[in-house]
């Protein structure tokens, strides 16, 4: 050893100093390693302890946690429905959320009657198809909405070359065949339908629709029947408005008894959610849930929404789109925007209806809005022209409101 090789006692400490620096990063490193494989291993499985629970969690990517479809991935999917332009992909904010929040869509017109058969010998399945590829190309579980209504039908379907009511033979036929084409066309891509839509009155009786009257009560099962051949691993649902009403509900629950006990397949029934904040009384939605758990099929909340806007006296509230009104300015109150109130009394609305909707999880399999956000609910127009709601937990430029921000810490 020269000379120069001779470390002086503070080169020596020095040299001991950051030997233990290297040492102790390694160390570190290494527990790092180990720590990100645990983690990463155990993510979809475990749940935090409630010690690790009251820790800051770091979000190494946001859109993973905070959605509503991975919020709520152990109680029930969270869908929403898309139109035309969303489908499309036509707007790039809109369809980024769509994609980040839901896990199942619905259609909101592109494959009722009018759109996709508007003509005897004419089927149009551009938007259909569409729609079907957004769904499958997002791994979504995708809704056909709806095969059989009495409203957006057109009058042609009902009637012969002369214009003359058709026979209940020729009508069942074409009900087969279109059942039959549509749902053909998207069998096992397509993975729940809405059968029958709307034909209950409000007392649960059976709608005097032209269905009913041409063919007779049995119009129903005919539909689920045809359905069902049509697409055998297809869910099969009656879809329905005011279901949290008793007699309504009841109504429903007689139909689907009647289904069951001649073995014809129905495995579910969606409750349509156009709500307010004053109504339903919850406690009735909570005892339709029940009902129907009773008869041994799913549940859904398929078309939710929340207005807050006042309604009309004179109308009925629930989703009968033949109600047109002449609008108003007192019932149309926050053209400029929603004030702070009723900010907060819509979130603590969307927490209370969750609330019972995740005590119902065990039967209940998905919540569906009734759009993706504010400018573009029906509820703006229904039911009457030009009115600007709020029913959404997203604005109109697609920001989360406060109603999203109170489920995500349901």
């Amino acid at each position: 050893m020269s000379t120069t090789d001779v470390l002086t006692p503070h080169q020596l400490l020095r040299n001991i100093l950051a030997s233990k620096r290297s040492l102790l990063a390694f160390v570190l490193v290494f527990a790092a390693v180990i720590s990100y494989a645990n983690s990463a291993v155990g993510h979809d499985s475990l749940a935090l302890s409630p010690d690790e629970s009251a820790l800051p969690q770091k979000e190494a990517n946001p859109r993973q946690v905070n959605n509503l479809k991975t919020h709520f991935n152990k109680q029930f999917l969270v869908g929403s429905a898309i139109n035309a332009q969303q489908a499309k992909q036509t707007q790039t904010d809109t369809d980024a959320l769509i994609i980040a929040q839901f896990n199942s869509i619905t259609p909101e017109n592109e494959m009722k009657w009018e759109r996709i058969h508007p003509k005897p010998e004419v089927y149009d399945f551009t938007l259909g198809d569409e729609y079907v590829d957004y769904g499958q190309a997002n791994n979504m579980f995708t809704i056909g909405h709806t095969l059989v209504w009495h409203s957006q039908t057109p009058d042609w379907v009902f009637e012969d070359a002369q214009g003359k009511p058709l026979s209940r033979e020729a009508l069942l036929a074409r009900m087969k065949e279109h059942i039959h084409t549509v749902v053909g066309r998207y069998k096992g891509k397509i993975k729940g339908w809405d059968i029958v839509n709307e034909a209950l009155n409000e007392d649960g009786s059976l709608r005097d629709s032209k269905w009913r009257e041409i063919i007779g009560d049995d119009y129903i099962e005919k539909a689920f029947t045809y359905a069902h051949a049509a697409d055998p691993k297809a869910e099969l649902y009656y879809n329905d408005y005011n279901m949290y009403k008793p007699e309504k509900s009841a109504g429903a629950a007689r139909l689907i008894k009647s289904l069951q006990s001649k073995g014809i397949p129905v495995h579910g029934v969606g409750l349509q959610g156009h709500y307010s904040l004053t109504h339903p009384d919850l406690r009735e939605l909570d005892e339709a849930l029940n009902l129907f758990a009773s008869l041994g099929i799913k549940s859904m909340i398929t078309e939710l929404d929340v207005s807050v806007l006042p309604f009309p006296n004179e109308a009925e509230q629930g989703a009968d789109i033949n109600q047109d009104l002449a609008l108003q300015k007192t019932l149309n109150p926050y053209p400029d925007g929603l004030p702070e109130d009723k900010q907060v009394a819509l979130s603590k609305r969307y927490k209370d209806i969750f609330t019972v909707l995740i005590s119902h999880q065990a039967s209940l399999s998905r919540v569906t809005f009734w759009g993706v956000n504010d400018a573009n609910s029906w509820r703006n127009n229904w039911p009457m022209q030009g009115r600007t709601d709020y029913p959404l937990l997203f604005d109109r430029e697609n920001k989360p409101k406060l109603a999203y921000q109170v489920l995500m810490d349901l």
